[in-house]
């Protein structure tokens, strides 16, 4: 069972400042944008900048040798982590530049009138590349429909046609919240010979996540979202299609030789896959927030989530001054506004109240699509988040109308 209580002991967000930012209450339900690190992420970044500063697969000293060695023992933890093996999981700057990775990497092999399928409700980083992707080859967008905010497996059979090659979808939407049903979405993508992409910057931190049972060709997420650190991330791909899927960066380490003429040796994957220096302080601690996870279970963390997002969801409707736009969703991401309050002014007055949430598309511009208005608030828990931490956001809402009429007024 998640203590949360105890959790924050782990946490120096907390610690430091004895559960406040300045004068005010520390409520921080912004998980879904970023999340706190635990002292054992930051030590595993001072440990590479205090104890083995040296580059990794370069240097021919013990000092490098050991930076080697933590390096990719940091690639074989995450691998774990989603059950893949090490030289499937290339390290990336974040879920953004992996998804780029795959879209540029698979659009090699578009031709004109191929079709992508995505849905409306994806984020900026498994929507753009994809339109920089069908602009270059002539492939087609489709998107899936969203019912009651949910995907439907029968207009996912009716959407996927023989020329649909690839499909990218978020396993759970960072606006709505749904956990769509990617296992069985596979399968209908592979019975069409399609390729199964998926986003898991939302899910990865939340559920468990078996790539292998899932059956899914790829998958990209970030450290920064799951307690590890900013600027680190990772692309997940079966072997076979990173044999031969051409890289998006190329320089130092990714090649095994090159010439004068053109000719370009590159490395094996997943190095090829990581030119330049990488970020390996940020491995070592994404490695350390895969560790700490692992003290507990995902159904505990799901468990939690869903307990605290339920409570939000029943307080703010006894508030009878919200509009909730996924009460009935899967996880631990509760999206709605105040009713006759902009989101943004609504969010600087809970912010005064100390309690700290996301405002606008949240990066999904084509959500207002599906739930007809432009800019919502979004509350998103993580295993740290108390009953009193939902306690103050529904307290805040309760008379932010009230607050903010008389102040405009």
């Amino acid at each position: 069972m998640i203590d949360p209580y105890k959790i924050r002991e782990d946490f120096p967000m907390y610690q430091k400042h004895g559960g406040k930012f300045g004068d005010k209450p520390l409520i921080y339900l912004d998980n879904a944008a970023t999340t706190f690190k635990p002292y054992s992420v930051i030590k595993a970044l001072e440990h590479y900048y205090e104890d083995i500063t040296a580059n990794a697969h370069r240097g021919d000293y013990a000092l490098a040798h050991e930076v080697d060695v933590a390096y990719e023992g940091a690639r074989t933890k995450v691998a774990e982590f989603i059950n893949a093996r090490p030289d499937e999981v290339a390290f990336t700057s974040g879920d953004s530049m992996a998804l780029n990775q795959i879209a540029f990497g698979l659009g090699e092999s578009l031709k004109p009138g191929d079709e992508i399928l995505l849905s409306e409700a994806e984020h900026a980083s498994n929507i753009l590349p994809w339109f920089m992707v069908a602009k270059r080859t002539g492939a087609i967008i489709k998107y899936l429909p969203f019912k009651q905010n949910r995907v439907d497996l029968n207009d996912v059979k009716q959407a996927i046609t023989d020329r649909t090659r690839i499909v990218s979808l978020a396993m759970v939407s960072n606006v709505l919240g749904y956990l769509l049903p990617i296992k069985e979405i596979a399968e209908i993508a592979h019975q069409h010979q399609a390729l199964m992409v998926v986003d898991g910057a939302q899910s990865v931190p939340h559920i468990k996540t078996d790539v292998k049972d899932l059956d899914i060709d790829f998958l990209a997420f970030s450290g920064h979202k799951m307690l590890g650190p900013t600027g680190i991330g990772v692309m997940y791909g079966k072997r076979k299609l990173l044999d031969n899927m051409p890289p998006l960066l190329y320089g130092g380490e990714m090649n095994a030789r090159f010439k004068a003429d053109g000719y370009v040796s590159l490395e094996e994957p997943p190095l090829k896959f990581e030119a330049g220096t990488q970020n390996i302080a940020g491995a070592l601690g994404l490695a350390a927030a895969c560790d700490y996870l692992r003290q507990f279970s995902f159904e505990e963390i799901h468990a939690h989530e869903l307990k605290l997002k339920r409570l939000a969801v029943e307080g703010l409707l006894a508030n009878g001054n919200a509009e909730i736009y996924n009460s009935d969703n899967d996880t631990g991401i509760i999206t709605f506004n105040i009713k006759n309050v902009f989101s943004q002014d609504a969010a600087t007055y809970l912010a005064d109240k100390g309690v700290f949430v996301r405002t606008g598309q949240h990066c999904s511009k084509l959500t207002p699509d599906i739930i007809h208005t432009d800019s919502t608030i979004r509350a998103s828990f993580y295993i740290y988040n108390t009953v009193e931490d939902v306690k103050a956001l529904v307290e805040a809402c309760k008379h932010a109308e009230d607050f903010l009429d008389v102040f405009f007024n």
